[in-house]
This record gives C-alpha cells, sequence and structure tokens, in this order.
C-alpha cells in the first residue's frame, strides 16, 4: 500500500473519537466483520490506527476507500463545517427530466477532471436521498490535498446544493458549473444563507423548520421553554396580564411554537444617508451613505430572538428585519435607501 495512503488513514482514524469508531469504521463498510472484530479499542488511538492500516492493507486500500471514510466522517461531524447555500435555476419552458444517479455522478466528475489534471471525486449516497460529494484538490504539479476537501450534499431534482467553504476560492465557480450542468440547470447562484447547521439549513431552504429535525445545542423540551414565560413569571414584579397574553400571541405567530432552525449569526449591511428633522451639521451634508455592520451572534440565534419579546427584552413585534430569516432563507442582509 503507498506510503501516501497509509498516511492518509492514519489522519483519518486519528480524528475519529473512540466512542465513535467502531459506528464510523462499520458505516464505512469496507472491513469484513472479522476483521472489525479483531479492533482492539482499549489502545492507544495511535496504535489503533497502525492496526487498522494493517487491515487495510490486507484489503489493498486505495485513496478512494478512505476518501469515503472521510465522508462518512464528515457526515457525523457536519456541524465542524461552515456550509453555504446555492440555489439552481432552470428555463421556464424546460421540460422536467428524469434524474439519473449515475449519470449525474459522471458528467459531474467529467467536468471537473477536465478543467484540473489532479483532482479526486467520491461520491457517497445517504438514506434520505442526497449525494455527498468529497473533492480534493490538487495542481497540474501535484496531487490532490486530502487534508482539505470540499463538500457539496446536493438532494437531487430540487434546486438546492449545500457546499463547505472552500481553502481555494478559485475553485467554488468550477464546483458551481459542475453542479450546474450535472443536474441539468441552465443558472446557479450563492444564497445570502450560511451556517454551521447543515440541517437547519436543509429545514429552511425546504420549509420544513415547522418539524422536528436535529438540533446540536438545545436539549430543552418545547413545553419546558414555553416562550420563556414560565421560567421569567417568578422573576418579573410588574406583569400586566393583557399584555403578556398579547406579547405570546404575537410571539407564537411569528415564531410558531416548533423549534427554530439553528444559525449562529445574522449580519446586516448598512448603506444608507444620514436622515434627521434637524438642519444642518456634518452628517446632514455628507453626500456618501453611511456605511456600517451590524451582527448578531448567538449558538442559537432564532430561539435567541424569539425569546426577547416574552423575557421584556425588547418590545413585540419585532423588526422585520430579525423575523424574516428563515421565511427570505438568509441571514447576509444589505439595507440601502429606496
Amino acid at each position: 500500500m503507498d506510503e501516501t495512503v497509509a498516511e492518509f488513514i492514519r489522519r483519518t482514524i486519528l480524528k475519529i473519537p473512540m466512542y465513535e469508531m467502531m459506528t464510523i469504521l462499520k458505516a464505512w463498510d469496507f472491513l469484513s466483520e472479522n476483521q472489525l472484530q479483531t479492533v482492539n479499542l482499549r489502545q492507544r488511538k495511535e496504535c489503533l490506527a497502525q492496526d487498522l492500516i494493517l487491515l487495510c492493507e490486507e484489503k489493498r486500500a486505495s485513496a478512494s476507500e478512505v476518501a469515503l471514510l472521510d465522508i462518512v466522517y464528515t457526515q457525523v461531524h457536519r456541524h465542524q463545517k461552515l456550509w453555504d447555500v446555492f440555489q439552481m435555476s432552470k428555463r421556464t419552458d424546460e421540460d422536467v427530466d428524469l434524474f439519473d444517479m449515475e449519470q449525474f455522478k459522471s458528467s459531474f466528475k467529467k467536468i471537473l477532471q477536465r478543467a484540473l489534471k489532479n483532482v479526486m471525486v467520491s461520491f457517497k449516497d445517504t438514506e434520505d436521498k442526497a449525494v455527498w460529494i468529497r473533492v480534493a484538490w490538487g495542481t497540474q504539479n501535484s496531487k490532490p490535498n486530502q487534508y482539505k476537501p470540499t463538500y457539496v450534499v446536493y438532494h437531487p431534482q430540487t434546486p438546492y446544493a449545500f457546499m463547505s467553504s472552500c481553502s481555494l476560492k478559485s475553485t467554488v465557480p468550477l464546483l458551481g458549473q459542475a453542479l450546474m450542468v450535472a443536474s441539468k440547470h441552465h443558472q446557479i447562484v450563492k444564497m445570502d444563507l450560511r451556517s454551521r447547521h447543515l440541517d437547519s439549513l436543509k429545514a429552511i431552504v425546504f420549509k420544513q423548520y415547522n418539524q422536528t429535525f436535529e438540533n446540536h445545542s438545545s436539549t430543552i423540551p418545547l413545553q419546558e421553554r414555553n416562550l420563556g414565560l414560565n421560567i421569567m413569571d417568578s422573576r418579573i414584579i410588574h406583569e400586566n396580564t393583557i399584555e403578556k397574553e398579547r406579547v405570546q400571541r404575537i410571539t407564537q405567530e411569528t415564531f410558531g411554537d416548533y423549534p427554530q432552525p439553528q444559525l449562529e449569526f445574522a449580519q446586516y449591511k448598512l448603506e444608507t444617508k444620514f436622515k434627521s428633522d434637524v438642519h444642518g451639521g456634518i452628517l446632514a451634508e455628507r453626500e456618501e451613505p453611511l456605511r456600517c455592520l451590524v451582527k448578531f451572534s448567538s449558538p442559537h440565534l432564532l430561539e435567541a430572538l424569539k425569546s426577547l419579546a416574552p423575557a421584556g427584552v425588547a418590545d413585540a413585534p419585532l423588526s422585520p428585519l430579525l423575523t424574516c430569516i428563515p421565511s427570505k432563507g438568509k441571514n447576509y442582509f444589505k439595507i440601502r435607501d429606496k
């Protein structure tokens, strides 16, 4: 077995937590059941990695097989990546084509390999009918770098794809072209939507955020959260029952009773001229628009926004710029003069 493949296996094994090791190895489905039974998890991870390298050598593992192991690891730890959303479109007069997964994979790979001499593309289908694509980039003179791959998650017969951040920004247009052509669309644009929580991005673009989906940080049941009112009642001294009911009603109408998609931030870029009823002053005479950037951050931004009015921190209803994030499918906003 090639030394670079052995090192690829070693580095991939070393980043897998020990308590997930056997689960991920089984999901990889490369080593036999007999081989897995010989794996000793009660040893240092470096020693374990060497044992697994020997087992892979028995089966003559190639970089392609190890790339699939890396995909399995990344699927489990997808929240470690920062994901961008891309939306594709077809011409209105185009007929709907039946999707052929094998044709899509073949076309996608050919487009990248024509553009770049050294690039390795791996695919793995998932139970939710998505395809995970792993692209390891090389150059004209160097082999693909297996340690800085780009991931793309595509749901066939939908216009959306999710792409992990690329270390080489020049590869993004190439990936977009490959996606667009292979999926038989004619245009692709990057949405103003980004998060580490892939499931939440899917929930937003597929309009499924009124359903239960995986949440990496929220462990409080919905009944206990109840918009934060039960928790806050004992701390609020001057409470108006009618106002409380109004706030609760508006909050429920705005956010619903379901858990919110998990986003970590929303960014607002302001470019507008200064407006004031008071004449004169330096800012009033300024021709150039004022520019500033406002960023709201939280481990769970939408749930935090949802709790503001019930907690008495903000008036209800909140600004539409804060509440429209799921419906507009964006957490990057540019505010300009009309």
